[in-house]
């Protein structure tokens, strides 16, 4: 892999909006108990990597999920808030049904995926897209052959996937952005390749109910951010 920068690109845990199908957007809200369990089996799942530095969005529950793998790893959370999910605007504290009831037209836009859609106070796909791209490679840049760890949101990591397998960004999504998973990436300085993507193993174990601590929960994962 010469000096290319190995990304272990992560989706925050489990929140009870993404439950909800809620959209969160750039709105501060924290880990539910499934999330913090998530965060804590991601963190021993990557304990063995040779990690250089961690870098995450400064919304709560990106911030929390690095800060578990910071508690096990030793190294420090640096925020960016690059990182930071897309701004959806008066779409921001809404379920999808609730937004379908008032803004149809909106909805559909928004589905279809219109690079330059901005619904009120939002950010367009395209600007999102390349902020989002543009944090993960300005971040790797500064490891030239090491590993670094970027802890985000679903809508930062479709950017990631897309941007790595040449998707256009008015693609429908068929992959996964289950949170807590570990994808896999290489900047070369020059893009964005893929190595693996979706990686849930280190969540296929002990549940809420079975969990010797009083637990954690895997409950299944939402894309809405």
């Amino acid at each position: 892999m010469g000096h290319g920068t190995r990304i272990l690109a992560i989706r925050h845990g489990e929140t009870a909006w993404n439950v909800d199908t809620r959209i969160q957007g750039q709105l501060d809200i924290p880990l539910n108990d499934t999330g913090r369990w998530q965060a804590g089996r991601v963190a021993e799942a990557l304990a063995g990597e040779d990690i250089a530095a961690i870098y995450a969005s400064d919304l709560v529950r990106a911030a929390d999920t690095a800060a578990a793998i910071s508690l096990r790893t030793g190294l420090p959370v640096i925020h960016d808030q690059g990182l930071r999910e897309r701004r959806f605007g008066l779409f921001q504290g809404r379920t999808v049904a609730e937004i379908e009831a008032i803004h149809p037209d909106l909805v559909r836009r928004w589905k279809s995926r219109e690079p330059d859609f901005e619904p009120e106070g939002a950010e367009s796909l395209r600007v999102f897209y390349q902020r989002s791209v543009d944090a993960a490679q300005r971040l790797a840049a500064a490891h030239p052959g090491e590993t670094v760890v970027l802890v985000a949101h679903g809508g930062v990591l479709d950017c990631l996937y897309r941007a790595a397998c040449g998707m256009p960004i008015e693609a429908p999504r068929t992959w996964q952005l289950g949170n807590a998973s570990i994808n896999r990436l290489l900047f070369t300085g020059e893009r964005l390749t893929m190595i693996g993507w979706g990686d849930i193993q280190h969540l296929e174990g002990d549940t809420l109910e079975e969990s010797s601590d009083g637990g954690r929960g895997l409950t299944p994962a939402h894309s809405l951010s």
